[in-house]
C-alpha cells in the first residue's frame, strides 16, 4: 500500500505542539493570577486590615478563661455597706447570711480578698484599696462626688481611670470602683454549684461524703432517702437548671426526627410523581420536580422565619420547617432512586399478575430502601444539627437556651456546658444513624 509523504507535515505538527503548548502556559500563568488576584479583592473589600487592627487578643483571653472558669463577686453597697458574695453575680448564687468563702474575712466596716500571689483587696469606711505586687497599692477614695485616685505614676494600661469609675484587670482577678459600689471578681478553675447550688445540704461535700450520705448515712429528710434527695436537688438545680435542659435536649432531638420522618412519608410518593419511569404524563412531571426545586431553594433559615410569622414561635413549628426543607430534597433524591431501579425485577413481578401497588411494593421499594434509609438517617444526624439554630429563631430547644445565655454576656460556663451537650448530641445521633443504617440495610 502506497504512503503519501507531506513535506509540510512535520511544520505543521511542530506548529501545532508550540501553539498548544502556549495556550497551556498562559492558562497555568492565568489561573494563579485570577486567584491572587481573587485574594487581593477579598483582603480590601472585606477590611482585612481593619479586622486585624481591631482584634482584642485581651478580650478573646477572657472569654476562652470564660468557659472553664467561674467568678465569684464580691460587692459592698457604698451607700448602706452591705455586703454580698456571689458566684456569677446571681442572687440563686450568693452565699448565705453569715457565710463566706475562705478567702474573703469581714471584721466590722473592713473586708479583705485575697486574690491569692499577694493581691490582696480591702473595702474600708475610707474608700477600698488593691495590693498589686510589684506595682504597689491602688487607692480610691471618694471626694466632693468624685473618685479621688491614688497610685504609683505612670499609670498602666491595666488600670482605667475617670471621675467617676475605676477599673483594674490583673491576672489575679478584676476590681471596679464606682460612687454606686465597689465590685471584685476573682475568676477560679471549674463549672462551680454544677451539682448542688449553696442553699443545698448537700453543697460542698466530697465524694466519699456523698456516697456516704447516700448508702448509709442518716436520713437529711425524713420524709425521703438521700440518694433520691440528691438526684432532686441536681435536676432541680436553680443554676444549671440540669432538668429544663434535659427537655431542651429533648425538644431539638423531637424537632429533628418529626421534621425528617415527616418530610420522608411525604416525599415519598411525590418521587414516585417525578420519576420518569412511573409518571406519563411530562407536564405534572415537570410541575413536581419545580416544586421540588423550588422548596429546597429557599434556605431553611427562610421558611423558619416565615413560618414562625404563620404559626407562632415553638417546637412544632421548627419541626415544620425541617419538614419543608426536606421534602423538597427528599423528592429530589427519591425521583431519581427510582429512574434508577432495575425494571428486570419489576417485570418478574408483573408477571405473577401483581397489580400496580403489589408492584411498587415488592419490586421497586426492596430496590430503593438502602438509599432511601441511608439518605433520610443522614438528613437526620445533620437536622439534629440544624435544630438546634432553628430552635433559637423559633424559641424551643437547646438553641433556645445557648441564646439566652450569650445575650446575657457573663453565662459562658454555661455557652459552654450547652455546646458540649450539642456535640454529644450529635456524637450519638451519628452513633445510632450508623447502627441503624447497618441493621436496616445489611439486615
Amino acid at each position: 500500500m502506497a504512503v503519501t509523504e507531506f513535506p509540510d507535515g512535520r511544520a505543521v505538527l511542530t506548529e501545532t505542539v508550540t501553539r498548544n503548548f502556549t495556550r497551556h502556559s498562559r492558562m497555568a500563568l492565568a489561573v494563579p493570577a485570577v486567584i491572587c488576584a481573587y485574594f487581593v479583592y477579598i483582603f480590601f473589600a472585606f477590611d482585612i486590615a481593619g479586622i486585624a487592627a481591631r482584634l482584642r487578643p485581651d478580650n478573646a483571653v477572657i472569654l476562652l478563661s470564660d468557659f472553664w472558669s467561674y467568678k465569684t463577686h464580691v460587692t459592698r453597697d457604698n451607700r448602706s455597706g452591705r455586703l454580698s458574695v456571689a458566684i456569677e453575680g446571681e442572687a440563686k448564687g450568693a452565699y448565705p447570711e453569715g457565710q463566706l468563702p475562705d478567702w474573703v474575712t469581714q471584721a466590722g466596716d473592713t473586708t479583705v480578698i485575697d486574690l491569692g500571689g499577694g493581691n490582696i483587696v480591702t473595702y474600708d469606711a475610707a474608700g477600698a484599696r488593691y495590693v498589686v505586687p510589684g506595682y504597689g497599692t491602688i487607692d480610691i477614695a471618694p471626694e466632693d462626688g468624685k473618685l479621688r485616685l491614688t497610685t504609683p505614676e505612670p499609670l498602666p494600661d491595666w488600670i482605667n481611670a475617670s471621675d467617676n469609675r475605676v477599673s483594674v484587670t490583673t491576672d489575679a482577678g478584676r476590681f471596679a470602683y464606682t460612687r454606686s459600689k465597689v465590685e471584685t471578681f476573682r475568676y477560679q478553675p471549674g463549672w462551680e454549684l454544677f451539682f448542688f447550688t449553696l442553699d443545698s445540704p448537700f453543697a460542698g461535700k466530697g465524694v466519699g461524703e456523698l456516697a456516704a450520705l447516700a448508702l448509709w448515712g442518716e436520713r437529711v429528710d425524713p420524709a425521703r432517702g438521700n440518694l433520691g434527695y440528691m438526684l432532686s436537688e441536681f435536676w432541680n438545680n436553680r443554676m444549671w437548671r440540669h432538668g429544663d435542659v434535659a427537655w431542651a435536649m429533648f425538644e431539638t432531638v423531637l424537632m429533628a426526627f418529626l421534621g425528617t420522618m415527616g418530610a420522608a412519608v411525604i416525599a415519598l410518593p411525590l418521587g414516585f410523581l417525578a420519576a420518569r419511569n412511573f409518571m406519563p404524563l411530562g407536564p405534572l412531571r415537570f410541575a413536581m420536580r419545580r416544586v421540588f426545586d423550588f422548596i429546597r431553594g429557599v434556605d431553611g433559615l427562610i421558611w423558619t422565619i416565615i413560618l414562625s410569622r404563620a404559626f407562632g414561635p415553638g417546637p412544632m413549628t421548627g419541626a415544620l420547617a425541617i419538614l419543608l426543607t426536606d421534602t423538597g430534597s427528599f423528592g429530589k433524591m427519591f425521583s431519581e432512586a427510582l429512574e434508577n431501579i432495575d425494571e428486570k425485577q419489576v417485570e418478574g413481578i408483573r408477571s405473577t399478575g401483581a397489580s400496580a401497588v403489589q408492584r411498587a411494593r415488592f419490586g421497586v421499594i426492596p430496590q430503593v430502601t438502602p438509599v432511601l434509609v441511608s439518605q433520610v438517617l443522614y438528613y437526620l444526624e445533620s437536622n439534629t444539627r440544624s435544630a438546634t439554630v432553628i430552635g433559637a429563631i423559633v424559641g424551643g430547644g437547646i438553641g433556645l437556651l445557648l441564646t439566652q445565655a450569650i445575650i446575657t454576656q457573663k453565662d459562658w460556663e454555661e455557652v459552654a456546658y450547652y455546646m458540649v451537650l450539642i456535640v454529644l448530641m450529635v456524637m450519638a445521633m451519628d452513633s445510632l444513624s450508623g447502627w441503624l443504617r447497618k441493621k436496616l440495610i445489611k439486615g
